[in-house]
């Protein structure tokens, strides 16, 4: 009963306190709120991360450019606020409008603008590290409490990490692939946590989560294009045959081949569709909760009392879309794991003759094993 009550207290001095926050946020800045700007600035890359409770300082970030000249680092803090660095005779600066709005770009000496290539560490890059570290750190931890304590069952995060790691391996990978498990396994257990990793630090807001990464369609084009690689590369004979000659009437492939353009459109839009789900889903989530947010200072001009009680519920309803995307996290990086694993056992799966031949040479191993 207290922990309510404490709880409804913040509320309702959040919403006391919003007209003030929001009447000196206007007095410091007399710009109009553009949420448009807002949104898309959060969604998108950058060459800094946010500082906690300070929209307007960034914590800088390594900018690499390879210019005609050569190659120029310097750190994002010598560009940032319409600031210009200055390296001898080379100028750098972002643009806040045009083409190049947001990218670092280099003043020639005749006035004109040039954009070098860009392999700067950015928050979006800056974040696939953090992931990768994090995927890294959760197999090695599980791996080496097994070393060492053997079949004892691990506690605390390892312990979670374990149930996850049965619960796809076990659950999802093994029963589908069979005895192809082995091959693939590793690839589907390494995608399930980047996905879970990337989902829940997009769902933090300062450092060293900020950037949504799964709601930028680049990164999961990249991620369905290993799943379609690892579906056609190890293709079977009996997976390309369903493809250009599939077992329908004739009339279906040939003169005019129907089926066979069908099945061919589909290798691509499997992974097409692979993209698009995760990708809409996740930015469709932050899209949400910023909105919601972004209600407290549209409805500021309407006066104290709307703004208090637009205030109170935008917090409700924000605080209650960030746990339904907590849970969403979990479900798209097992829905991106269970269809990368049903799609891979559609490609490698070896037909009725080669189950029946392979089934055959494993009992005869068995057999002279048990000999």
């Amino acid at each position: 009963m207290m922990k309510r009550i404490q709880i409804l207290f913040c509320l309702v001095m959040v919403a006391i306190m919003a007209p003030f926050a929001i009447q000196a946020e206007s007095d410091g800045h007399s710009g109009e709120l553009s949420p448009k700007d807002i949104i898309f600035e959060h969604l998108g890359d950058g060459y800094g991360w946010e500082v906690p409770f300070d929209h307007h300082h960034r914590i800088p970030l390594p900018v690499i450019l390879v210019g005609k000249d050569g190659f120029h680092c310097f750190m994002s803090s010598k560009v940032a606020d319409g600031k210009k660095y200055v390296d001898g005779d080379k100028t750098f600066f972002i643009p806040k409008e045009g083409d190049y709005k947001g990218k670092v770009v280099q003043q020639l000496a005749d006035g004109s603008v040039y954009r070098p290539w860009d392999i700067s560490i950015t928050k979006n890059v800056c974040e696939l590290f953090i992931a990768c570290l994090l995927v890294l750190w959760s197999v090695f931890a599980v791996a080496r409490w097994h070393s060492r304590e053997m079949y004892k069952a691990p506690r605390k995060i390892r312990g979670i990490l374990e149930v996850l790691i049965v619960f796809i391996y076990d659950g999802v990978i093994k029963p589908t692939l069979g005895n192809r498990t082995a091959k693939f396994g590793p690839f589907l257990l390494t995608v399930f946590f980047f996905i879970l990793y990337l989902n829940l630090l997009g769902l933090m807001v300062v450092f060293p989560g900020g950037a949504n990464l799964t709601g930028n369609i680049a990164v999961t084009l990249v991620l369905s294009v290993f799943t379609f690689f690892a579906t056609n590369i190890f293709g079977t004979k009996h997976y390309w045959k369903d493809i250009f000659w599939p077992d329908v009437p004739l009339w279906l492939k040939f003169p005019i081949p129907i089926m066979p353009i069908i099945e061919l459109f589909g290798v691509f839009t499997k992974p097409a569709a692979l993209t698009v789900r995760l990708f809409a889903n996740m930015m469709g989530g932050h899209m949400i909760v910023i909105v919601l947010t972004l209600l407290i200072f549209i409805f500021a001009a309407l006066g104290p009392v709307v703004t208090g009680a637009t205030t109170v519920v935008s917090i409700i309803f924000s605080v209650f879309m960030l746990l339904i995307d907590v849970l969403v996290s979990f479900i798209q990086a097992y829905v991106f794991t269970m269809l990368s694993t049903l799609f891979i056992a559609f490609g490698t799966d070896p037909g009725h003759h080669e189950e029946k031949k392979e089934a055959a040479e494993i009992k005869q191993i068995e057999e002279a094993t048990a000999a």
